[in-house]
């Protein structure tokens, strides 16, 4: 089907909570289950854009429907040209900040927006931006998380497994520094020669302990050094990134393009991952690929692997996909791994189509 154009006729959200396969544990709190605000997108024509945002915390979930309530509003009728849209929607909210829920409801307006767009000429999302399908180099982080070091080295094993993988996420962080060494000791022990180990501090230090633990761990062969201290700390990071031979990735928490663009300025990284949910969906994640791609910066995918995985194929200096399942059991078929890396499927759009049975049993509302 080809059309010149879409019209927008309705949002319509739903909200899940799945359980998850290992439960998170890290400084932030622990979660046995993943909330998600569920997108469709219908248009006039028949053509329906789905995508979904993952809020962390089922309490923000309300807020985040009400606004993609009044983008409905906003938008209904109108043309859905991703640009115009991502202008006035990120505009509209000039007044009350365009960081928090008015830029996650605006991504995911966003995301749906170039999902419907690209089924409707029928070209999976890579092709439509220009791109290619193909496949995308991913790490697996689903699990290795503050949990008891006995059990990391058949779970590393596990994780590598789940899909040939080159590299795992890691969680380190604990009170004693000789906890951590033994959680290093126990992962390498059974992921295996050569697995990368990308270690995430889930923002769970202060400056002070990040400088020393950080400086105690810059010789263990650790890939990255993800966001040990509050993500917009951007002096504090360029100060660590200036002394740590590790590189330091951050960018998960980068509201908009122009954050990224920040950071960069400040020396802040060496390393790049946005989030979709923050970054502004597929438009922002455009316009923060290109700064990143510009200045010459790796750029790697933190959630939303369907999507990112798009992304990647039209990112100038696309780095690593951070592969989580937590989005599989609602999924009617889920990405396939291969040698370490996510292929993405011949199909209109990013690819994710519901599995209704299964949204109805982890339904919220």
């Amino acid at each position: 089907m080809n059309h010149s154009g879409l019209t927008l006729r309705k949002i319509e959200t739903r909200a899940v909570s799945v359980p998850l396969k290992r439960p998170v544990v890290s400084k932030v709190g622990r979660f046995e289950e993943w909330p998600m605000v569920l997108i469709d997108l219908h248009t006039e024509e028949g053509i329906i854009g789905h995508s979904y945002l993952e809020p962390y915390i089922s309490a923000a979930i309300p807020a985040i429907r009400t606004v993609l309530a009044a983008m409905e509003r906003q938008f209904v009728g109108t043309a859905l040209r991703p640009v115009d849209v991502y202008q006035a929607s990120t505009g509209t909210f000039h007044l009350v900040g365009r960081e928090g829920i008015s830029m996650i409801a605006s991504a995911g307006l966003d995301m749906a927006i170039w999902d419907a767009l690209a089924k409707s000429v029928e070209m999976p999302l890579a092709v439509y931006l220009g791109g290619s399908v193909g496949s995308v180099t991913a790490y697996n982080s689903n699990g290795l998380w503050l949990t008891p070091v006995e059990t990391l080295a058949a779970e590393a094993e596990e994780l590598v497994d789940e899909g040939g993988f080159a590299g795992l996420k890691i969680r380190l962080g604990r009170p004693n520094l000789a906890d951590d060494i033994a959680a290093l000791a126990q992962i390498r022990k059974g992921a295996g020669e050569g697995v990368k180990l990308m270690c995430d501090f889930n923002q769970g230090l202060d400056y002070s302990e990040a400088l020393q633990l950080c400086h105690a761990l810059d010789d263990e062969g650790l890939y990255w050094f993800e966001e040990p201290v509050v993500y917009n700390n951007y002096a504090g990071y360029a100060e660590l990134a200036r002394q740590l031979k590790t590189p330091l990735s951050i960018g998960e928490n980068f509201y908009g393009p122009r954050s990224l663009y920040q950071a960069l300025q400040q020396q802040a990284c060496d390393l790049v991952m946005p989030d979709l949910m923050r970054i502004g969906g597929v438009t922002g994640w455009l316009r923060a690929a290109a700064v990143a791609g510009a200045a010459g910066i790796p750029v790697s995918t933190h959630l939303y692997p369907e999507f990112n995985a798009h992304l990647m194929r039209v990112t100038e200096t696309a780095h690593w996909l951070e592969w989580q399942d937590w989005g599989n059991p609602i999924l009617v078929e889920p990405f396939e791994l291969q040698d370490s890396r996510l292929v993405i499927p011949e199909k209109p759009g990013s690819g994710i189509e519901w599995d209704e049975t299964a949204i109805k049993r982890y339904r919220m509302d």
